[in-house]
């Protein structure tokens, strides 16, 4: 069995970091790098991409709304082609990045509001899909599992990516408790890794209501901004590589 293993790094802007990408892209076998809209800049996408080629790890674009302030996990009121616009934009700026030190752009995720309204969005799937076939047919796309993305993408011709979050819990539809809530996030290795372990081996979830759902895991999700982030990809590397499961980029 092959899995990936991600995180969504290059999170930093100007004087301020945010998280430890140094010490956990060694560790990934994936990243989703920040294009500068709800967080990283030129620098920071330009550095992250080099630590990624360093380590050999793919290479994916995390594109998000226009929302610094809110580290674009607030919904802005967009039309679709809007959208197809602004994902355009972002991807094509980090594929111009990939071109200066020699790598390919493997995969796109959305980020945050973006990506968590496509689940149930198909025509937002839809634009921005319509927008990375344009860039390149060739692009994966990673998406909520059971969600509109992946099936969009698929539809397309593309390769879709079914993700699985190991610091999130799920309501009973599949979708990410919403962060306003107390329970969101899992904030124990143990408990994360433990997590994990259940989708790929039962192919279910438990959703906060205690009910296991069925789920499709081809690639998990770190958040690179949480405290315990590093902690949590070491204990479910250490965890997965047990099992004998090998880590490989998709």
């Amino acid at each position: 069995m092959k899995i990936d293993l991600n995180a969504d790094l290059g999170e930093s802007f100007g004087h301020y970091a945010i998280g430890n990408d140094a010490a956990i892209i060694p560790l990934i076998t994936s990243a989703n790098v920040a294009c500068g809209m709800h967080a990283g800049d030129y620098n920071v996408m330009d550095k992250t991409i080099q630590l990624c080629k360093e380590q050999n790890i793919g290479i994916g674009a995390h594109p998000g709304y226009n929302d610094l302030m809110g580290f674009g996990r607030r919904k802005v009121d967009m039309s679709y082609d809007e959208v197809e616009a602004l994902v355009t934009y972002q991807v094509g700026a980090m594929q111009a990045f990939c071109q200066r030190h020699g790598v390919k752009l493997n995969h796109v995720k959305p980020h945050g509001a973006l990506y968590n309204a496509t689940f149930n969005d198909r025509k937002l799937a839809d634009s921005i899909v319509a927008a990375l076939y344009k860039l390149d047919p060739s692009l994966k796309v990673m998406g909520i599992a059971g969600g509109h993305l992946v099936q969009a993408a698929e539809d397309k011709g593309m390769t879709g990516i079914n993700e699985v979050f190991a610091d999130r819990n799920y309501e009973p539809d599949g979708t990410l408790v919403s962060r306003s809530e107390s329970n969101a996030m899992i904030h124990h290795a143990e408990e994360a890794t433990a997590h994990i372990l259940r989708m790929i081996n039962d192919h279910v979830v438990k959703a906060k209501d205690g009910t296991f759902i069925p789920i499709q895991a081809d690639s998990i999700c770190v958040h690179g901004d949480g405290a315990e982030a590093l902690k949590f990809v070491a204990s479910i590397r250490e965890a997965l590589q047990k099992q004998h499961i090998e880590l490989a980029a998709i």
